[in-house]
């Protein structure tokens, strides 16, 4: 398989997973300016699309879409843990944490990446928009270790990934202290750390 990413981007999920499960795999890095990939191939050729992350599987078919494609990995080797099984309510749960994160969190830090977006419209989004859904994820993680409980799942790879944006943004995660343990915890593991240091973030 083939992963195409970002350093830092919203790829670092399924680059976490990867490592988490075990699974082969190639990096391939992508140049979102150009949409070119380091070697110079032309990306939309690839991915349509033009973002990240994508999967090439074996059969050459491309995946798109970070939490379809956390859940595909993690059902390529289901001893790792990574996912309830298929048609189980839990299963639902963690399709649930995985869209709150997209739609919710993911999405609304995207305005404060573009310098073209107004300083008021980056002070709601920080101030309230953000502030709100942080709130209610420290709130949760006040009495779980991670979303789904005590067991680490794609859902947490994936909110690991936003939450490490704060950083970037000016975001102060001291204001929720769950958000930052759990940053740490999950920080220190050694899936994590070699996702991170493959991408040049540590």
């Amino acid at each position: 398989m083939k992963l195409y990413f970002k350093a830092g981007s919203c790829s670092l999920s399924p680059h976490i997973v990867l490592l988490e499960a075990g699974l082969p795999f190639e990096l391939v890095e992508v140049d979102l300016a150009t949409k070119r990939t380091k070697d110079g191939a032309d990306y939309r050729a690839i991915n349509p699309k033009g973002s990240v992350p994508a999967l090439e599987l074996e059969d050459g078919q491309l995946l798109t879409e970070g939490a379809v494609i956390v859940q595909y990995l993690a059902d390529r080797k289901p001893a790792a843990g990574l996912v309830p099984a298929s048609g189980t309510l839990e299963r639902y749960r963690l399709q649930e944490w995985l869209n709150y994160i997209a739609s919710e969190i993911h999405k609304n830090f995207s305005p404060l990446f573009n310098p073209k977006a107004p300083d008021e419209w980056k002070a709601v989004v920080k101030d309230v928009l953000l502030a709100q859904r942080f709130a209610f994820l420290a709130n949760h993680l006040d009495s779980n270790v991670f979303l789904m409980g005590d067991a680490f799942s794609v859902a947490d790879a994936y909110l690991f990934t936003v939450l490490n944006w704060t950083k970037r943004v000016g975001i102060d995660l001291g204001q929720w202290p769950a958000l930052a343990a759990f940053l740490q915890r999950v920080a220190a593991r050694p899936a994590v750390l070699a996702a991170m240091k493959a991408e040049g973030l540590i």
